[in-house]
């Protein structure tokens, strides 16, 4: 098996302790975005990725109340100063579900893709993109790792 080299740049880690420090910290990365990344959110369920995405969404003058987990529809489409689209792959049983309901558009698209549950996808991922993982430090507190992979 060929494994990809992979590089990460930038690693920042970020401690929070409510939702509101967890949007600021979305809204943080959302300020070195730009139409065409893609991010992939790691964490358990209940971490917090969809506040993060929240956060994000905040910085591009999108409703935070309009952002909603896309669990069970796959995929939001967000429109503001850049449209996101807001995956979930958690639902996914194989990545060639993903390209069924048109993934590469979504990657390869003028917005800025969220994926949620990226590794039940990791084979059709661009090498490139941002990289942010989220775990319980304990009930309140969250640590946010965030890195760019080339």
């Amino acid at each position: 098996m060929i494994r990809k080299q992979v590089t990460l740049k930038n690693i920042r880690q970020i401690t929070t302790s409510s939702i509101g420090e967890t949007l600021l910290a979305g809204e943080q990365l959302g300020s070195l975005l730009a139409s065409g990344d893609v991010v992939l959110l790691k964490g358990d369920l209940g971490a917090g990725k969809t506040h993060f995405v929240k956060g994000v969404a905040r910085f591009f003058q999108i409703p935070v109340d309009e952002v909603q987990s896309p669990t069970f529809s796959l995929i939001h489409e967000y429109s503001g100063k850049v449209t996101l689209y807001h995956l979930d792959a958690y639902r996914l049983q194989r990545p060639e579900e993903a390209l069924e309901f048109g993934l590469e558009e979504y990657l390869y698209g003028d917005g800025i893709c969220l994926i949620e549950w990226p590794e039940r996808i990791a084979s059709l991922l661009p090498q490139s993109c941002w990289v942010v993982e989220i775990t319980h430090v304990d009930k309140n507190r969250r640590q946010i790792s965030i890195h760019q992979q080339d």
